[in-house]
């Protein structure tokens, strides 16, 4: 599916940070800081860090963590002028897939209860909400969806 969208996706390297950091400053309140994902790049024993690029060009990414048996997925955007895309969803199955492959059985990830748009995209991969997190969010104590995927049983097709 990446490919017929014209996307590759692949390991995030510390030269493609300062181009996630674009995105994640014009993506969300809260950013994290370059520090914290040149964390995630050296971090391979628990980081799943990956981008997607369009003509070599960085326009989305996703952070995710191997806990025990658990994928959890701490971060996934996309810049502004690619959403709607596919380019999301694209990130978000190489990443499920590569927790299959790694044998782990379920992935899980909290979303801000106000984002519609990212709880659609993850239903249609097939997550469930599971709980609540009460004022989760620090910019303005907004609650967080907890969902929940089996990633075992339920491969992404098409890779």
């Amino acid at each position: 599916m990446p490919e017929a969208l014209g996307l590759s996706i692949d390991p995030m390297r510390r030269e493609d940070v300062d181009h996630v950091l674009d995105i994640e400053r014009a993506v969300f309140p809260v950013p994290w800081s370059r520090r914290a994902f040149l964390n995630e790049v050296e971090d391979a024993a628990t980081s799943i860090a990956r981008v997607a690029r369009r003509s070599g060009r960085v326009i989305g990414y996703a952070i995710a963590w191997k806990v025990v048996e658990e994928l959890h997925i701490g971060n996934l955007a996309v810049a502004p002028r690619e959403r709607r895309r596919g380019v999301a969803r694209s990130v978000l199955d190489h990443v499920l897939n590569a927790a299959a492959d790694l044998g782990l059985q379920y992935a899980t990830l909290e979303v801000r209860v106000s984002n519609l748009a990212a709880i659609a995209l993850y239903e249609a991969c097939g997550f469930r909400p599971i709980a609540l997190r009460r004022g989760f969010y620090p910019d303005n104590g907004e609650d967080a969806m907890v969902m929940l995927r089996d990633v075992a049983s339920e491969r992404v097709k098409g890779r």
